[in-house]
């Protein structure tokens, strides 16, 4: 990667149709930054995320991604999506590896096996999260944590210049939050860039670089964790009510309960 910024946002707004939900956003990230993307419910930063996934409407201003304007990008699988969702049902069957290779599909036509470069790439995204010695077993037995994990190994695979992650810590128990925060800061030692959308900030303490939150549809902070901790929680304090519990339990489910981009739904056998 240049220095080109990742994502690049001025005045821009997103929403539904005619229903302006997020509006006159400026914002740049560029490589290697870990942004949490912070604010109550009903906030904007869901719609946020799901205009730069191209998932909501681009209603005004400017969005431009890795240099490319929104409307032209086509490169998808530069931006990697963990979602929050992540149980399976009974039904499927399927191993942590094969999940995995779920996200190397997008980087070749569908009539073409995968090859030792997918290979090389699986191994690799199963390293960086610490699961290849699970890698042969059935996903559906796996914690919540080990899950979530997966679904991070399974966006690394394509290789992409940005994460985006919906509440990766949310409803995870406190001691694998601290395992994904042990890999989310190896991630970020590596140089990935990162755009977290979270409720608990203070599990992701040492991997943030910048905070951003979001409040009514527009951006009312934008700066380092420092300058948040010193200045600005009294914002967080104030919307508590939003937040019933630290571990963002009861809030609503954002992306995840939108975007159904989940582990595989269909049986995979070994």
């Amino acid at each position: 990667m240049t220095d080109t910024a990742l994502i690049s946002l001025r005045s821009a707004t997103f929403g539904y149709a005619d229903r302006t939900v997020v509006e006159g956003v400026t914002l740049t990230q560029g490589p290697g930054e870990v942004i949490a993307l912070l604010g109550p419910n009903g906030s904007g930063k869901s719609t946020l995320v799901k205009g730069l996934l191209g998932l909501s409407d681009h209603l005004g201003g400017e969005v431009v991604l890795f240099g490319t304007p929104l409307a032209r990008f086509r490169d998808k699988p530069r931006i990697g999506y963990v979602p929050q969702r992540h149980s399976l049902s009974s039904s499927v069957r399927a191993t942590v590896r094969e999940v995995v290779e779920v996200g190397r599909l997008p980087l070749r036509p569908f009539w073409r096996p995968s090859g030792s470069e997918d290979a090389r790439a699986v191994d690799e995204a199963l390293d960086a999260v610490g699961l290849r010695d699970r890698e042969r077993e059935d996903v559906a037995t796996l914690s919540g944590g080990q899950q979530r994990r997966v679904l991070i190994a399974r966006a690394l695979a394509a290789g992409p210049d940005l994460l985006v992650m919906d509440e990766p810590t949310a409803g995870v128990d406190a001691a694998n939050q601290a395992v994904l925060a042990e890999v989310l800061s190896g991630l970020a030692a590596r140089g990935t860039s990162m755009l977290i959308v979270t409720h608990e900030l203070a599990a992701l303490r040492d991997v943030v670089t910048r905070i951003v939150c979001m409040d009514a549809g527009h951006v009312d902070f934008d700066g380092a964790p420092t300058a948040w901790a010193s200045g600005h929680r009294g914002h967080e304090a104030g919307d508590a009510h939003h937040h019933p519990s630290p571990t963002g339990a009861g809030h609503s489910p954002g992306l995840a309960g939108i975007v159904t981009d989940t582990l595989p739904t269909r049986e995979v056998r070994p």
